[in-house]
């Protein structure tokens, strides 16, 4: 290990530490996959999601949540670090075996809380390495006790996957749909570490497969959305579906929170890795995934905590998946990482009531360099839009060799601004109007920029082509 992991590593698990015997939550994420803005009841859908809308009547909505990236890999890696994608290197999706990973020397939030003597698991998704690549940090080496899971995404679909590696060993095909698996392997998990009787709490992370494509779902459900909406399409009645599988899932997870004798202890954060990909679930939103425009990574945010954050509550708060990690520090009584830059600030004084906005010194940040635009920031209410200077190279699906200096390079240019509070739909550009603000918020958004990339590492891609290239324009 690193010497300078090392010396990370200790000042965490250091001095701020907190004795088992100390009253700290369990923390309960969980992370769909292509779940848009709004499909959950509780946001407006026309899915049935009763528990996760239970969970949000019982805690805390956001109504202006967001991922920290417009994808998958880079959010996962915001959500563990507290840090913006690109700065840690994660700049798109992991094609198999590609060398891009969530790199060592990042102190996760898993090893974080294992420091403070929690017990961590993950369940599902894991898209940060290659899991059976030596050569690149598993789940274990970043902080998480017990696995199960996937390099990506579940194979050959949601039924029945066959992909599955548990701590470190293929799993021969399992039974039952992923969202399921995940979760019986979850509440297995908690019994095994006497969750509700052992002093220590856990820290488990349950990152869905669902509902990224390709898509399996109970025939039953299925016919239930097709007879309850006849013009649905075969394909959408089947996402519906998913997404109701989902809430079942989680249904039965926080179930087992009661049974255990935990609910009122553990916090629970219920959101998406990014945008979806239909304009139903990013209703009134410009964009979906992989794009940097609000339909790209405004995602459901629904925080429960009983006792701790008041029922019933909507925020309007912008806030990120960067902002998880401060924030259960901040509960927990942990230590940030110590020599390392943090994008999210913490949330804690939002669930006690004692504030109504969180203070931030950078605004939100997503880069997506295969796009055009490619770059947002978000400061209050408005959002800035740009490309970047090689905003008409043909890329490809994939990062490859060729793209790692036109990023190191790449600058932001052809700037517009929004005013969220009156355009969520991003449909009037207003930096005519409001010169002083377009002008600072140019200025924060190539000073940002800059730094982000400056930072990034630079991966060594030999062999990985990418696939065809075009300019891919959102715009």
């Amino acid at each position: 290990m690193p010497l300078l992991r090392l010396l990370l590593l200790a000042v965490v698990i250091g001095a701020g530490a907190v004795s088992a015997a100390e009253s700290r939550p369990n923390v309960l994420l969980v992370l769909l996959d292509d779940s848009g803005w709004t499909d959950f009841g509780c946001y407006g859908s026309q899915i049935d999601t009763p528990r996760i809308d239970q969970a949000a009547r019982e805690g805390m909505r956001f109504t202006d949540c967001h991922s920290a990236a417009p994808n998958c890999s880079p959010s996962r890696t915001g959500l563990l670090t507290g840090r913006t994608p690109s700065r840690v290197g994660m700049y798109s999706y992991r094609p198999p075996d590609h060398p891009m990973h969530l790199p060592t020397r990042e102190v996760t939030l898993a090893e974080i809380l294992k420091g403070q003597g929690y017990h961590t698991g993950h369940f599902g998704k894991w898209h940060c390495s290659t899991l059976l690549d030596a050569d690149q940090p598993s789940p274990q080496d970043q902080g998480f006790d017990y696995t199960l899971g996937t390099d990506n995404n579940a194979a050959p679909n949601h039924l029945n996957p066959v992909n599955f590696i548990r701590n470190g060993e293929p799993v021969e095909k399992t039974e039952g749909y992923s969202c399921q698996v995940v979760v019986e392997e979850c509440m297995s998990w908690l019994d095994s570490i006497g969750a509700g009787q052992s002093a220590d709490p856990f820290f488990a992370c349950v990152w869905y497969h669902e509902p990224h494509t390709p898509i399996a779902s109970p025939p039953e459900l299925v016919e239930k959305y097709q007879s309850q909406f006849p013009d649905l399409s075969q394909k959408h009645a089947a996402y519906y579906a998913n997404i109701e599988n989902v809430d079942i899932a989680t249904g039965k997870l926080l179930d087992k929170l009661k049974t255990l004798g935990i609910d009122d202890d553990t916090l629970v954060f219920i959101t998406s890795d990014n945008g979806g990909l239909h304009s139903f679930s990013n209703a009134r939103l410009r964009g979906k995934k992989s794009n940097v425009w609000e339909g790209g990574h405004r995602v459901p945010g629904i925080f429960r905590w009983p006792g701790h954050i008041a029922a019933g509550t909507i925020n309007d708060t912008p806030i990120s998946g960067v902002d998880f990690l401060p924030t259960v520090c901040d509960i927990a009584g942990a230590d940030y990482p110590a020599g390392v830059g943090l994008d999210g600030v913490s949330l804690a004084d939002l669930f006690a009531g004692n504030a109504d906005r969180v203070e931030r010194e950078r605004p939100l940040y997503w880069f997506f360099y295969r796009l055009n635009p490619s770059l947002a920031i978000r400061d209050g209410k408005w959002s800035l839009i740009a490309d970047t200077n090689d905003a008409q190279r043909p890329k490809s699906h994939g990062l490859t060799a060729e793209d790692m200096p036109h990023i190191k390079a790449s600058r932001p240019e052809k700037f517009l601004l929004f005013d969220l509070s009156e355009d969520l739909a991003q449909k009037h550009d207003v930096s005519a109007a409001h010169p002083e603000v377009f002008a600072e918020m140019q200025r924060k958004a190539v000073e940002l920029h800059a730094e982000v990339v400056a930072e990034g590492p630079r991966w060594e891609i030999k062999d990985y082509q990418g696939g065809k290239k075009k300019v891919w324009d959102s715009y």
